[in-house]
């Protein structure tokens, strides 16, 4: 499609734009997490409270966030959650303790609760081709999950507060560029009800999507919380390492991801990824040396990124017709699943190093086995196929043929 046909490409780049830095403000903090455990010594465990309490006031933040937009406008309540953003970040680097640094980023999570509630929507109601907003938005993440750590690692070795008031100043020109830019959808909707979210998880097809994103995300936590710990690597080296980890991510999403979904179908790409991830995580747990953990870093940020280029269409196709609906139902899933994976990981690897991998493995393993039991499903409800549901067709007309009588020869 000629891009040229979309018209609100203004409004659709600045979306696009102030996510790329709502989640580099994710990412910004991954390089830093050891020098700030040694700066107002904590453990591992506590650490990792600043992405646990950061992600689940943001899954929790999901719904009211749906309701809001529905009643208020995309526009204020998006808005509101970059402003929120904006001022934690900037109060998160006057911290002197765990317990402020973790408030703040569970404040934090609330504004980008606002943000990822109604960008989504935003984006697709303004769009005239859906895929290619959805590509657009998903590399936008994984571009901020690169750049984010590389600012974090530069940054933090001056000071690691400074990443955090550097990320409250990108939100304050974040909010500049919404303020201005971002336009509501022409079709004003009605306000959402809670029952048509919770009325969502009755569709067998997305349920199953929401149990492998559950999975997934949960995997996706591990990695990116825990990984910055076991690597054991200076802030600048580690800001690289990630930056890798990005890179790869994006690759996935952008070059990757969608192309391979025309080929195969995006329920079978997402198959790929998290048997790709599964491997993966075996081999963060056997890695033997610094450099082999490097290169399944990348490793894994490329089979996310092909997750992440077709989990969010898939929602969008599998769930309710209402966007906003479909929208805050898998975001309570996808983030409320990912919230206890950091703090998991930091208790186990008290125990052992290789320990958070091994249970990131066993709980992929489950999403793996529920995807090849439903996959099929998923497949239907989104107008595709899975090549092994082709193979029992053909095995059952193959049965039903040797079944049918055969004439008698005179």
């Amino acid at each position: 499609m000629d891009r040229r046909s979309e018209p609100n490409r203004s409004a659709i780049y600045a979306t696009t734009l102030v996510a790329f830095l709502a989640i580099a403000g994710i990412a910004v903090v991954d390089p830093i997490l050891p020098a700030i455990g040694e700066a107002i010594g904590v453990t591992a465990w506590q650490v990792e409270l600043l992405f646990t309490a950061y992600i689940a006031v943001m899954a929790l933040g999901m719904i009211p966030a749906t309701l809001a937009s529905g009643r208020f406008g995309f526009k204020p309540v998006l808005i509101t959650g970059v402003s929120v953003v904006g001022l934690a970040a900037i109060l998160a680097s006057f911290s002197d303790n765990i317990v402020q640094l973790s408030v703040l980023r569970g404040v934090w999570g609330l504004g980008n609760a606002m943000f990822f509630a109604t960008a989504m929507v935003v984006l697709v109601n303004l769009a005239v081709d859906r895929e290619w907003v959805v590509g657009l938005f998903e590399t936008a993440l994984g571009l901020g999950f690169a750049v984010g750590p590389l600012i974090g690692g530069l940054l933090g070795e001056v000071s690691w507060r400074l990443p955090f008031f550097v990320c409250g100043v990108f939100m304050v020109l974040a909010l500049g560029v919404a303020s201005r830019k971002l336009r509501e959808p022409s079709t004003r909707q009605a306000p959402v009800r809670l029952g048509q979210i919770f009325a969502t998880y009755r569709r067998p097809a997305f349920i199953a999507l929401c149990v492998v994103t559950a999975a997934y995300n949960f995997v996706f936590f591990v990695v990116l919380g825990y990984t910055p710990l076991f690597l054991k690597l200076d802030i600048i080296p580690l800001g690289l390492a990630f930056t890798g980890w990005g890179l790869g991510l994006a690759t996935g999403i952008l070059v990757i991801g969608h192309r391979l979904a025309h080929r195969i179908g995006a329920v079978q790409t997402v198959g790929v990824a998290i048997a790709g991830l599964l491997v993966c995580m075996v081999l963060f747990a056997t890695s033997s040396s610094t450099a082999e953990s490097l290169v399944v870093l990348v490793l894994a940020g490329l089979c996310m990124g092909l997750a992440n280029a077709n989990l969010t269409d898939l929602a969008l196709g599998l769930g309710s017709t209402d966007r906003r609906v479909a929208t805050g139902a898998f975001n309570l899933v996808r983030w409320g699943a990912a919230a206890p994976a950091p703090i998991i990981s930091g208790k186990l690897a008290e125990q052992s190093l290789s320990l958070p991998f091994w249970v990131g493995f066993g709980v992929l393993a489950v999403g793996v086995v529920v995807y090849l039991a439903f996959a099929h499903l998923m497949a239907a409800g989104y107008g595709e196929r899975v090549l092994w549901s082709r193979w029992n067709r053909a095995a059952g007309d193959a049965e039903n043929a040797a079944e049918e009588p055969v004439g008698e020869a005179y």
